[in-house]
This record gives structure tokens, C-alpha cells and sequence, in this order.
């Protein structure tokens, strides 16, 4: 019989090749699994919904991190049946908790307008990373997608953008007119210093002249936020949530919000009215003689 990790990379090879999961899901489902199997100290195939339960109980996560582990066992043990493996999926009859749902960090209009104007346009990083920013708030596009944008991906003269997203899924995108004009200025002024002599498609580009990683983007927007005098806890997808926001605020219809976003279920989206009722129940409060 095969052992533990065997089946785990058969398992996770098979899930990416089906669901295009992004590589930190993989990453994740790989930790949860060994993690299971190493306190199970048995083959994953010889186990009952109790074994499930009882790993929970003496784990103590919290309900979000159980939701994402069960999630992940409930995904690997279909596997395991479809593959007849087994017999039964032992997750079947379980439920995931109940969740607090927190509301996302997101920054008003003004804030906005703050961290974007912060870069300096006058140097050729400062293009290139005032650009980001403007793509990133006019399309709400997660991390992932920004760095990953080919340069064909990108027709200025069409004003629309296509995004392979989630499951790669594609998508196209309006962008507005600021974030137009300052892709212009990148492409014309800064990319092609970035580029230096080399050649490659992704759009935009490090120091080094290669595409832009998640860990270098998260660096530059927290040093913006910083420089900008914005003190709230933010990350790229903080424009992400600022953009929802603002349309839904600004009278725009859930379904296209979320057909913007690609988000395959619109209940994942509707945390945006929540925000916007917190809003106005706080304005209300502060502001109505008898709030």
C-alpha cells in the first residue's frame, strides 16, 4: 500500500491539474494533510468521521482554520473515493463551524487618494509603482493577478484588461481613465529602463528586469501607506476591498460587482453591503442629534 505522502502528492498533482489552484493553496493543503497524517500515525485510508473530530478536539484550532482543514480533507477524501480508494468520504457528515464574519480592512475615498498620490512620478520606480496602484484600485484585482499580467494581457486602445483568475478563469475588465494614463507613462517611460536588455512578457517589472514578486508589491504598498500617514493595518488586497466598496457605495449592483471581482458566489460577495450598512450606521450615529 502506498504510504501517507505518496498519496498526498498524487492527490494534490491531480487537484491543480483539475481546479488550476494557486500554488499558496497547494502549499497549504500539503501542510494540513502531512500535518493530519502525522498525528493519525496511521494510512490516511483507514479512518472514520470520529478520527476527523477527535483531531479537532485535541487541536484546538480556531473556527477559520478548521473550516480551511476540513475543506481540505473533505476535497482529498472525494479524491480518494473517486479513485476507489476508499469507499466513503468520512467528512461527509460533518459540519464546518460557525464563523464570526470579520469585516474587511478597507480605506475611504480620501485614503485612497493619499496612498496613490504618494509614489513619486518623476523616477522610474515611482511610475511603475503609482501604475500598480491605479490598476490595482481601478479593477480590483487580487495580488496574484497583478503580478502575473502578461504584456499582452493589456490593450490600452481597447481599454479593457483580460485577468486569468481563480480555477483560471478568465475575465475582462474596464480600467478607468487614471489608470490608463498612468500605464501609458509606465510603458513609456519606465518599463523600458526595468526591461534593461532582456526580454521577457510580464508586464511589470523589478529592478532586476523580471516580473514583480508577491513579497516585493506587498513591501512597496506598506512603505506607501506608511509614507502616506495612513495607519491601518493594509496589504494589497486592502485596494482590492476599497474598490467593492466604493462601487457598491456608489450605487453599483452586486452582480457586476462580483463579476468584476470573480467571485463564483455572489454571497461572497455581499460582504460589501454589510460594510456599507456599518457606515451608514455609524455616520448615523455621529451625526443625527439622536444617534
Amino acid at each position: 500500500m502506498e504510504n501517507n505522502l505518496t498519496i498526498i502528492d498524487k492527490f494534490l498533482d491531480r487537484y491543480w491539474l483539475s481546479s488550476g489552484a494557486s500554488q499558496n493553496t497547494l502549499l497549504a493543503y500539503r501542510s494540513d494533510l502531512k500535518l493530519f497524517a502525522k498525528w493519525l500515525d496511521i494510512s490516511l485510508t483507514n479512518i472514520n468521521d470520529k478520527d476527523i473530530s477527535d483531531y479537532f478536539t485535541q487541536r484546538k484550532h480556531n473556527p477559520a482554520t478548521q473550516a480551511r482543514i476540513l475543506t481540505c480533507l473533505r476535497i482529498f477524501y472525494q479524491y480518494l473515493v473517486s479513485q476507489k480508494i476508499i469507499n466513503n468520504n468520512p467528512c461527509e457528515k460533518l459540519h464546518h463551524p460557525k464563523q464570526v464574519q470579520k469585516l474587511p480592512i478597507f480605506l475611504n475615498i480620501q485614503e485612497v487618494g493619499q496612498l496613490l498620490d504618494t509614489p513619486d512620478k518623476k523616477t522610474i520606480f515611482g511610475m511603475r509603482d503609482r501604475a500598480m496602484l491605479e490598476l490595482l484600485y481601478s479593477c480590483g484585482l487580487r495580488v496574484s493577478e497583478l503580478i502575473k499580467l502578461s504584456y499582452h494581457n493589456i490593450n490600452l486602445n481597447e481599454e479593457y484588461i483580460r485577468i486569468h483568475g481563480k480555477g483560471n478563469k478568465e475575465r475582462m475588465l474596464p480600467m478607468g481613465e487614471m489608470a490608463i494614463d498612468y500605464l501609458e507613462i509606465y510603458e513609456d517611460k519606465s518599463r523600458p529602463f526595468l526591461l534593461k536588455s532582456g526580454q521577457t512578457d510580464a508586464y511589470f517589472l523589478s529592478n532586476r528586469g523580471t516580473g514583480m514578486s508577491r513579497q516585493n508589491f506587498f513591501y512597496i504598498i506598506k512603505a506607501y501607506a506608511a509614507k502616506a500617514g495612513i495607519n491601518k493595518p493594509l496589504s494589497p488586497h486592502t485596494l482590492r476591498h476599497a474598490f467593492a466598496t466604493h462601487l457598491v457605495q456608489n450605487g453599483a449592483d452586486l452582480r457586476s460587482v462580483q463579476l468584476m471581482l470573480g467571485h463564483s458566489d455572489i454571497s461572497t460577495t455581499q460582504i460589501y453591503t454589510h460594510i456599507q450598512n456599518t457606515q451608514l450606521k455609524l455616520q448615523h450615529s455621529k451625526h443625527h442629534p439622536r444617534g
